[in-house]
């Protein structure tokens, strides 16, 4: 059995399973097994001359989609098993602990075997990749669907989350003493300065206060993994998802003022010129530039390749023209990371370049001063604070010195480097996101009394409040071990793609439980779980839709070259 030091609370029979962590050490590597069997039968459809074939991608597209969330669900486990280790190896693996992995194995074993659902209406079920469920018809598999994921340890696990509130998280993360220490840090700087504040922004459709932007840089959240060398304080992107979620978890709107700045600063690490990062990097790191990434047309979407926009020569200089739209926070920045054609003999990837193109922040009355360059505003349900615009650019100037690394034709493949490093903190701000919509339905659960009790006593909404603390756990983990990935120099575009694919599903259904906990109240605007709601929809399209996603996933996943 599972322990924890002198604080151990005795539980009540049958809750927690006997030798779990056998259980679970068992039942990883048959769901490996299957995935890998769901890969090679999918493989051969696919797979044409040694290469993924896009028609036949496309054909297949459910089960190549269903393929991803499918590997997914086995990293998931795979990394709730390490986690679970490492803390038992600890002495820290408690009933929490216990509880949300018993938990999270019943029920995503449960989904595996009859339907993982890839959004509200479409389910993976495992025919349709080509093969059975009988590989998971061991003894270990059938403990855990049957008892693991029971009313019991639900109740339990909730009866120990209110004896616990006070803690950050529900359960050890699992992270060293130095990464909570930073989690402290910004749990306060949240709690102080942003959530009172934050659903007035929101209702109000305000831009977030400059004062706190200020705050922000001085806490150095804008360098946090800028190398020391540049300004930065060289810190993990494991620092940065912790960071980025409690951040998130105060405000959606506050946790992604980081993005532009680590979008940024990820281009010109990897492909900048070395003056570009002296004259940048510690720009970007103290918060004196804030920049915004320019990148999406109307149209194109996800296909960058088909972007239009052009930078023409002129002189030693470029000038821009066309059209492009969802650019956060572009009225109030500095400077944008602006991808181009710069080659228009070129339909696709080829000849697009990427600028660091410097703009004076515009004012409510003059959003965008600069000549060249006209904005409109775009009203959205959610993530608002630093708000969305359309830009047109007409003859807009860049110094010929702002090309980013001083190479046309380079853009596209300058910007994939970022979207590891995009897609982890967009994890990590699902988590945050989840994180809120729990804490608000775990207050309002306390303080709702209907038939003479708490609506936390009723069965329903407890279950709805165990399932999002142990998802936001399986979130938290598989985001955790995407950013090591990263941090020890690893490719981990797939582990990303499976962290913000998952994150963001979970976002919404602890947004969405959330919200059902409260009622009618839920859907009245004066209640923060409506800004929640809103907030975490978008989780689910930017920095890649869940279908874009899922594609990419399943593209390396069957690509026989990368494997």
């Amino acid at each position: 059995m599972p322990h924890d030091g002198q604080d151990r609370i005795e539980t009540p029979a049958a809750t927690l399973l006997d030798d779990l962590l056998t259980l679970t050490a068992k039942a990883v590597p048959v769901v490996e097994a299957l995935q890998h069997s769901a890969t090679a039968a999918l493989r051969d459809c696919v797979v044409i001359d040694g290469r993924v074939s896009a028609s036949a991608l496309e054909a297949e597209q459910h089960a190549a989609h269903g393929l991803s969330w499918l590997a997914t669900y086995t990293e998931a486990l795979r990394q709730m098993q390490a986690w679970a280790d490492k803390l038992t190896a600890e002495g820290t693996f408690g009933e929490v602990e216990a509880l949300l992995h018993q938990i999270a194995f019943g029920e995503y074993l449960a989904q595996i075997k009859g339907g993982i659902p890839m959004s509200q209406t479409e389910i993976l079920r495992l025919s349709a990749l080509g093969i059975d469920a009988a590989p998971l018809d061991t003894p270990a598999i059938d403990t855990l669907i049957a008892k693991g994921n029971s009313p019991a340890a639900r109740a339990r696990l909730v009866a120990l989350m209110r004896e616990r509130s006070a803690e950050i998280t529900v359960g050890r993360s699992g992270l060293d003493e130095e990464l909570e220490m930073i989690r402290e840090q910004f749990r306060r700087f949240s709690v102080d300065r942003v959530e009172p504040h934050a659903h007035g922004w929101h209702l109000r459709d305000e831009l977030i206060p400059m004062e706190i932007i200020d705050e922000m840089a001085e806490l150095g959240v804008f360098g946090l993994t800028i190398p020391e060398e540049y300004g930065g304080f060289g810190l993990s992107k494991a620092s940065m998802c912790v960071v980025s979620e409690e951040l998130s978890r105060g405000y959606i709107g506050v946790g992604s003022l980081g993005t532009r700045s680590e979008i940024a600063a990820e281009l010109i690490i990897c492909g900048g010129t070395e003056e570009q990062k002296q004259h940048w990097l510690p720009k970007l790191a103290s918060g004196e530039t804030l920049p915004t990434a320019v990148f999406t047309e109307p149209n194109t979407g996800s296909d960058l390749g088909a972007l239009r926009t052009r930078a023409v020569k002129d002189g030693d200089d470029w000038t821009v023209t066309g059209n492009k739209t969802w650019i956060t926070h572009a009225a109030r920045t500095h400077m944008m990371t602006l991808l181009a054609r710069t080659d228009p003999s070129t339909t696709n990837y080829s000849g697009l370049s990427m600028f660091l193109a410097e703009k004076t922040p515009g004012t409510d009355e003059a959003p965008f001063p600069d000549t060249g360059i006209t904005g409109g505003e775009i009203e959205v349900l959610g993530y608002r604070g630093m708000k969305e615009y359309e830009l047109a650019f007409d003859g807009f100037a860049v110094k010929g010195e702002n090309l980013l690394g001083g190479e046309e034709g380079k853009g596209f493949k300058q910007l994939m480097e970022t979207f590891e490093s995009a897609r982890i903190q967009t994890a990590a701000r699902a988590i945050g996101v989840a994180q809120s919509a729990l804490d608000v339905a775990m207050r309002y659960a306390e303080d709702r009394k209907q038939f003479s009790k708490s609506l936390i006593d009723f069965p329903r909404v407890s279950d709805k409040l165990a399932m999002m603390a142990v998802e936001i756990m399986v979130a938290r983990q598989l985001t955790y071990f995407s950013a090591f990935q990263k941090d020890n120099g690893r490719r981990c575009d797939v582990e990303a793609g499976m962290a913000k694919l998952l994150g963001a599903r979970i976002a919404w259904s602890a947004a969405d439980n959330a919200l059902q906990i409260h009622g009618g109240n839920g859907f009245a605007l004066e209640y923060s779980v409506s800004r929640i709601l809103c907030d975490a929809r978008i989780l689910n399209i930017f920095e890649g839709a869940a279908e874009i996603q899922a594609q990419v996933i399943a593209r390396r996943l069957l690509d026989t070259r990368s494997n």
